[in-house]
C-alpha cells in the first residue's frame, strides 16, 4: 500500500497579501543605478577627500604677510577652510546621493532574498514556485525599467555625442558617451546612467567624468577626448583614473585641471597625452610610470619644475613645455633619448643643462621668449638637430661646437645679444634658413667664412650694426631672401640692398673683383730724389 503524502492546508489570505504588498513595493522602487555609476560616485567621495585635505594643508601653511595682525589672518584661514568645505560639500552631493541610494537598495536586496527563502521554505512544493517566480519576474521587470528608463540603453545619445569612437566595425556605444570613447573590442558596449545627459555642449562633472572613466575602463576603450569638456569648477580629476589601463590616447586639454591624481601611473598603455591649457602646477611622482609615451603636450600651464621620475620616460619622441613657469629644466632630460621634438619656449629659462647633449636624437628644439644668456657646449653634440629657435633671449655668443651640427638647416637667433657669430659656424654647412637681426647695436659683422654656407636661402640681419659684408658673401649663390633693414650698410650700398638677395650677391661678386684686380695693377716706381738718396748716409 501506497503512503500518500499529506497536503498542508493554502495559505491564508493573509499571507497571499503579505506576499503580493512585497512584490508591489519592491516593483514601485525606481531604477537602481547600475554598479558603474556607483563605483563612481565612490571614486568622486574619495577624489573630493583628497582635494579637501590638500587645500587644508595648504591653507593652514599659508604665513601671514606682512602688515596684517594674526588675528585678522587666522580668521582669513578660517574664511577660506570653510569655502573649501562648502565647495567640497557641494561636488560631493550627487555622490553622496548614489552612494546612499545603493546602500538602501541592497537593504531591499536583503529583505527580498529573506522573502524569496522564507516562501521556498514552505512545506507545500506546489505553492513554492507560486510565489518564488513572481519575485524572481519582479527582478525581470525591475531590469527591464533600468534599461528602459536609460541605465542600459545602449541606443541613446544622451548629452555626450560627438565625444565617442568605436576602433570596431560591430562596437556598440551608447547611453550618451557615443563619440568620446574609441572601444578596443568589438564586443564591448559601453551604457551610463541617466545623469549623463542633456545638450550637446554641456560640461561634465566631477560625478559624470567618474562615471563616464568607469564605463570606459569596463569597454575597454583605448581613445578619451575630455578637450574642455569639463565644468569650471572641476580642478580635479577623480581618483579612478588609473583604472583606463587600455587607454592609449588621453586629451585633457582646455579645462582648469590643478593637479593629476598618482593613480596616472596606470595608463600604462598610454601613447599619447594632452593636457595644455590647463594650470597644473605639479606632475606626480608616478608620471613617470607612463614608460610606453611618445607624445606629451604639457603646453599653457604653470609648471615650474618636472618629477625626478620624468626620466624614466624614455619613449617620448614629441615634448611641448612652452608657456609655463621653467627656470631651468632638469638634468633628466637628458634620459630622452628618442626625443625629436622640444618646445620649451616662452617659459622662464636662464639655461640649458648640459644633459641636452645626451638628447642624441633631437631633431627640432624651440627655445624662443625664455631668459637665456649662453648655450651649453653640449649642443655641439646634438648631430640629429635641424631646428634651432633661440628669439628673443639674451645670448651674447654662440658656441664654437655648433661647427658639429652638420644637419642644421634652420638657425634663429634673433633678438639677442649677440655680439659675434663664430667662424665655426659657417661649417654648419647644411644651413638653409639664418636669422641674426634684431640684435642692434651688439652684432657688427658677420663671419669672415660666411661663404661656406652655400646651401644658404635665407638670411636676416635686420637691425644690427653691419656696415661692410665679407668677401666670402659672393660664394652664397643660392640665397633668395635677405631682409637688412635699419642695417646701416655701406658695402653693398643699403639701395643694392634693397633689390633683393640676388643684386646683393651679383654686387659683392663684381665689388671683390674690381678689389682683386686693383691688387694686380702694377705700380710706377717714383725715381728717387736728392734726399733719399742722402738721407740713408745719415
Amino acid at each position: 500500500m501506497t503512503a500518500t503524502p499529506k497536503r498542508d492546508p493554502d495559505p491564508s489570505p493573509a499571507y497571499a497579501e503579505s506576499v503580493q504588498e512585497i512584490m508591489n513595493t519592491y516593483k514601485s522602487l525606481p531604477p537602481r543605478p547600475p554598479i558603474e555609476d556607483v563605483e563612481a560616485a565612490k571614486s568622486v567621495l574619495q577624489t573630493l577627500k583628497t582635494e579637501q585635505e590638500t587645500k587644508l594643508e595648504e591653507i593652514s601653511s599659508q604665513v601671514c604677510p606682512q602688515g596684517v595682525p594674526p588675528e585678522l589672518f587666522s580668521l582669513l584661514q578660517q574664511v577660506r577652510k570653510t569655502a573649501v568645505l562648502f565647495h567640497s560639500h557641494e561636488q560631493s552631493k550627487e555622490a553622496l546621493y548614489l552612494v546612499e541610494i545603493d546602500k538602501l537598495f541592497q537593504a531591499f536586496d536583503e529583505l527580498i532574498q529573506r522573502a524569496s527563502e522564507l516562501v521556498s521554505g514552505g512545506t507545500q512544493i506546489e505553492k513554492q514556485s507560486d510565489f518564488e517566480n513572481p519575485i524572481r519576474e519582479i527582478e525581470r521587470e525591475v531590469v527591464f525599467e533600468e534599461r528602459k528608463n536609460g541605465f542600459e540603453d545602449l541606443k541613446g545619445d544622451g548629452g555626450l555625442k560627438g565625444l565617442v569612437r568605436s576602433s570596431s566595425s560591430d562596437g556598440k556605444i551608447g547611453g550618451g558617451l557615443k563619440g568620446l570613447v574609441e572601444s578596443s573590442s568589438s564586443k564591448s558596449t559601453i551604457f551610463t546612467s541617466a545623469i549623463i545627459g542633456g545638450g550637446d555642449t554641456e560640461k561634465l562633472s566631477l560625478i559624470k567624468v567618474a562615471a563616464l572613466i568607469e564605463n570606459s575602463a569596463k569597454s575597454e576603450a583605448v581613445v578619451l577626448d575630455l578637450r574642455g569638456k569639463l565644468i569650471d569648477k572641476m580642478e580635479w580629476l577623480p581618483v579612478s583614473l588609473g583604472k583606463l589601463s587600455n587607454i592609449y590616447e588621453l586629451n585633457l586639454s582646455e579645462n582648469r585641471i590643478m593637479a593629476l591624481p598618482s593613480t596616472i601611473g596606470g595608463l600604462t598603455a598610454l601613447t599619447k597625452l594632452d593636457i595644455h591649457s590647463n594650470q597644473l602646477i605639479n606632475l606626480p611622482e608616478s608620471f613617470g610610470e607612463l614608460v610606453n609615451l611618445t607624445d606629451l603636450d604639457l603646453h599653457a600651464n604653470m609648471l615650474k619644475s618636472l618629477p625626478p621620475s620624468f626620466g624614466n620616460l624614455t619613449n617620448i619622441v614629441n615634448l611641448d613645455l612652452a608657456s609655463n613657469l621653467f627656470t631651468r629644466l632638469p638634468d633628466v632630460i637628458g634620459n630622452l633619448t628618442s626625443l625629436k621634438s622640444l618646445n620649451a619656449e616662452t617659459n622662464e629659462l636662464e639655461e640649458l643643462p648640459y644633459t641636452i647633449g645626451s638628447c642624441s636624437s633631437l631633431v627640432e628644439m624651440r627655445l624662443d621668449f625664455n631668459q637665456l644668456k649662453a648655450l651649453p657646449e653640449a649642443i655641439g653634440k646634438l648631430e640629429c638637430l635641424e631646428v634651432l629657435s633661440l628669439h628673443y633671449n639674451k645670448i651674447k655668443r654662440l658656441p664654437t661646437t655648433m661647427s658639429n651640427l652638420g644637419n642644421l638647416r634652420e638657425l634663429d637667433v634673433s633678438f639677442n645679444e649677440l655680439e659675434f657669430i663664430p667662424e665655426s659656424l659657417c661649417l654648419a654647412t647644411s644651413l638653409v634658413k639664418l636669422n641674426v637681426g634684431k640684435n642692434f647695436a651688439d652684432l657688427r659683422a658677420l663671419p669672415k667664412s660666411i661663404g661656406n654656407l652655400e646651401m644658404l636661402e635665407e638670411l636676416d640681419i635686420s637691425d644690427d650694426q653691419i656696415r661692410v659684408l665679407p668677401d666670402s658673401f659672393k660664394f652664397l649663390s643660392k640665397l633668395r631672401v635677405f631682409h637688412a633693414d635699419e642695417t646701416p650698410l655701406e658695402v653693398p650700398p643699403r639701395q643694392v640692398a634693397k633689390l633683393g638677395a640676388q643684386a646683393v650677391v651679383k654686387y659683392m661678386t663684381d665689388f671683390v673683383a674690381k678689389k682683386d684686380a686693383s691688387f694686380l695693377i702694377p705700380k710706377k716706381k717714383k725715381k728717387k730724389g736728392f734726399w733719399s738718396r742722402v738721407c740713408p748716409l745719415f
